[in-house]
């Protein structure tokens, strides 16, 4: 039987190959070859990480008489910054040399090899040196343009290959940020299920399923990611790499990234820092995610009758949300870019059926969301095992900004989600009250306490 892993390769739009196991660098010339045998290897790498697979792998390249160009080592104070100016950079020596690159290092360097990549018209291959993100399979560059964070498409790589003794070497702060990033899939299946059953969005099952059915056993054991155990770097990775080619297979994000993306988007777009520095994604991701299970809690706390009880909320027209825009947005890229988001989510349909559909759907859904969907509690504690942000006062967010983010959050993306079917239901702003409410998940908890142990910001 095939592996989840091997299955999600069956329907990956491009990447073709996949290895995690114990000195898979060794695999690179043969990998290389099959990719573009007729062009000479770019390593791309920064100061760290081609001392911690760069220089191995140009001598297993050199050892096999594979043809390359002079290594692109980039190299900042204090650290890589994402952005799109270097990517233009990594492009020029990619023509220049007429070259195949190879991105070695994590989420900054494999972001910039590849829109580097895509700008030069040529694939890529990737050798990952942490398990920090789920962005290495998929479509996409995160980068830096015009000092505004934003995706920039461009192609997966062709293949990745990873080591998990180097995952083990990687600080601990980026196990914790791909812990993180993954942790907020299961989210982002539950308001997937939500969209599908008031009829917003169909449930891709493929795509769905490679997610969703294995998802608990990849963020079910912290305490040996804790400790760095390969093994679990090594099942981490494979998750990230698993929801990138979920991704790939729909042809969008939606297999892995919902409500608690919001929180991160919004959070990263205005450029929140943490240190100085801006907030790393993974970690505002599983704040993000506590903060949608607690309003997952919240709502299966709800019984029938009241579901049944319940009409749509007041008419929210077009002028309302463009009111509400500017008041919590301003009036700059990011609220222009919600006016387009929310008049594409706001032509979905009727308010008033999708409250009736969801009406009829609950005594469904709601066992299955149950069966789907860990606590808050329980999600909060296992994102404290591995050292990462857990509560908004780890990011240095207080409590009235969290508060207010549940309404923000949901005007940044044209995504269907939790947020939008309680703004449906009139219960959005009821909901969060009672978070904040002396008994409520966010009420029982002090508002400062102890950040998470590890860095939360991007290296």
């Amino acid at each position: 039987m095939a592996s989840p892993l091997e299955l999600a390769l069956q329907d990956a739009a491009v990447t073709r190959e996949v290895s995690i196991r114990h000195d898979a660098v060794t695999e690179l010339p043969a990998v290389a070859m099959r990719c573009a045998p007729r062009l000479p290897l770019l390593l791309v790498a920064d100061a760290t990480t081609w001392q911690v697979a760069g220089a191995t792998a140009q001598g297993r390249l050199e050892a096999a008489g594979l043809r390359l160009a002079a290594p692109l080592v980039l190299e900042a104070t204090p650290r890589l910054k994402p952005r799109a100016e270097t990517a233009q950079v990594v492009a020029a020596r990619i023509r220049g040399g007429k070259a195949l690159p190879v991105a070695v290092g994590a989420g900054v360097i494999n972001d910039l090899a590849k829109y580097g990549a895509s700008l030069a018209g040529t694939p890529y291959i990737c050798l990952a040196t942490a398990a920090s993100m789920d962005g290495y399979a998929a479509s996409g560059a995160a980068l830096l343009d015009g000092g505004f964070k934003r995706t920039l498409p461009c192609a997966p790589p062709w293949a990745v290959l990873a080591d998990p003794e180097v995952l083990a070497a990687a600080p601990a702060r980026m196990a914790a940020w791909g812990y993180g990033d993954l942790a907020g899939k299961c989210v982002a299946g539950a308001d997937w299920m939500i969209a599908d059953a008031l009829g917003v969005e169909a449930i891709n099952p493929v795509p769905f399923r490679l997610v969703q059915d294995h998802l608990e056993s990849w963020i079910g054991t912290p305490a040996r990611l804790a400790v760095r155990d390969p093994a679990a770097l090594g099942a981490l990775l494979e998750g990230l790499l698993i929801s990138g080619f979920a991704m790939q297979s729909h042809g969008n994000s939606r297999p892995a990234s919902g409500s608690e993306h919001q929180f991160s988007h919004l959070w990263e777009m205005e450029n929140l820092q943490v240190g100085g520095e801006p907030a790393a994604h993974g970690a505002c991701v599983g704040v993000g995610c506590v903060a949608m299970l607690a309003l997952y809690d919240w709502l299966l706390a709800r019984t029938e009758r009241e579901i049944a009880q319940q009409g749509p909320g007041d008419p929210y027209g077009n002028e309302l949300v463009e009111a509400e825009i500017a008041k919590s947005l301003g009036s700059g890229p990011i609220a222009l870019a919600a006016t387009e988001e929310m008049k594409a989510k706001r032509s979905i349909g009727n308010r008033a059926e999708r409250v009736a559909a969801f009406a009829r759907q609950w005594p469904r859904l709601r066992p299955e969301l149950g069966a789907r969907v860990v606590s808050a509690a329980t999600m909060q504690q296992r994102l404290r095992t591995v050292g990462a942000a857990a509560h908004p006062a780890d990011l240095g967010i207080g409590f009235a900004t969290l508060a207010a983010d549940y309404r923000r959050a949901r005007l940044i993306r044209r995504r269907y989600t939790l947020l939008d079917l309680l703004e449906d239901l009139g219960w959005l702003d009821r909901a969060v009250a009672d978070l904040f409410a002396a008994d409520g998940f966010w009420g029982r908890q002090p508002e400062t306490p102890a950040a998470a142990a590890a860095g939360l910001v991007h290296s």
